[in-house]
């Protein structure tokens, strides 16, 4: 198994945002993390990426405990995160934005004595590509539409080559093309990328994943393939009840 999350409890003061939750997933496998408002989605992912740290349980990578590893030493073991709010650096180029990010990957020698800019332009101009933006390469990641925003947010968490990309809502504020298309711009990467996403999309979630995990109050309540969800009375309650 790529990621076993075992025994997750995060307590906030008074609050239990996580109470024993768990997630496994695997080689080249799309899985999404649902339930209502308030269930512990981000929380979860945010103890796996090493945001934050849980105070019980246990989070294996590779078949190594990364528990106490740093968002840093997690992303050097393979696992990638983006949040919610896209970070990439509007005044700059998209070009630029994607070369920051493949040089993140290099040593600070690398970066220094070679000329890193042109060693790097045919990967850069790849990632843009596989994003339909190649285009606009040399345009201001400002000018670019919300979801064009995030398309190039994950091209940046790719970067790295991760074995584990988290995905945190990032159809959010999409126009339904635009969420169409993110779906196109996924599938490629599971041939050598797992994939976590927290969305609230279902249609979304239901046409890329294989399998799901459905948290309410912070507890695990059912998890399978899409259609084993689909067809489980108390998801069905609990989103029922949203309604």
């Amino acid at each position: 198994m790529l990621l076993e999350a075992a025994g997750i409890k995060k307590v906030f003061g008074k609050l239990t945002a996580l109470d024993g939750a768990a997630l496994t997933v695997g080689e080249n496998e799309f899985h999404g993390l649902i339930g209502p408002n308030g269930s512990g989605k981000s929380t979860l992912m945010k103890c796996i990426a090493g945001a934050e740290v849980p105070t019980q349980g246990k989070v294996s990578f590779v078949n190594t405990d990364i528990t106490a590893f740093t968002p840093t030493e997690r992303a050097r073991a393979g696992m990638s995160l983006k949040f919610q709010i896209t970070s990439v650096l509007p005044t700059l180029t998209l070009y630029d934005n994607i070369l920051l990010a493949l040089q993140a990957q290099s040593s600070l020698f690398d970066l220094v004595f070679s000329r890193t800019r042109g060693a790097l332009h045919d990967q850069v101009m790849t990632m843009l590509t596989q994003f339909r933006l190649a285009d606009r390469a040399f345009d201001a990641a400002a000018a670019l539409s919300h979801g064009q925003q995030q398309w190039l947010e994950i091209a940046m968490a790719l970067a790295g080559k991760p074995k584990l990309l988290l995905l945190d809502e990032p159809t959010g504020g999409m126009s339904l093309e635009e969420r169409r298309v993110t779906g196109e711009l996924l599938q490629p990467i599971k041939k050598h990328c797992s994939l976590v996403i927290v969305e609230h999309d279902l249609d979304f979630i239901r046409d890329i994943c294989d399998r799901l995990t459905v948290l309410d109050q912070g507890k695990v309540l059912a998890s399978g393939t899409v259609s084993e969800i689909q067809a489980n009375k108390s998801v069905q309650e609990i989103y029922l009840r949203r309604a």
